[in-house]
């Protein structure tokens, strides 16, 4: 887990146990052909970013959403948030056969931001 500089404690709670968890399920099941590999967003742009209700522009301190979008932006190596695509074409990847010797992975999907902090 790394420190993305934005206090939610919670998340960051139970994303160390889903790590945990997919290490245990990795090595307990590797011999009978299951894998057990975790995505990693970083930073995404989706519409449940985009929700008033969510207040992430709270966690960010910025006076608005537009403003918070844009520090996310700027927080990304790439110069941009990711999209649901980004993830879900690394998940068709572990998915599909090209992928049979991976397991235990922790696979960040984040635009080189994980470079950046540690």
């Amino acid at each position: 887990m790394r420190d993305s500089g934005v206090a939610y404690v919670s998340y960051s709670a139970s994303k160390a146990a889903v790590l945990g968890f997919s290490r245990s399920v990795a090595l307990e099941y590797a011999k009978r052909g299951i894998r057990s590999n975790v995505l990693m967003p970083g930073l995404m742009n989706t519409p449940m970013v985009r929700q008033p209700v969510l207040s992430l522009a709270d966690g960010y301190r910025e006076a608005s959403q537009e403003e918070m979008l844009a520090k996310r932006d700027r927080q990304c190596p790439m110069g941009h948030m990711g999209d649901a695509w980004d993830v879900a074409t690394t998940a068709l990847w572990l998915a599909s056969d090209e992928s049979k010797y991976v397991t235990s992975a922790e696979i960040m999907v984040d635009g080189g931001i994980s470079a950046r902090i540690g």
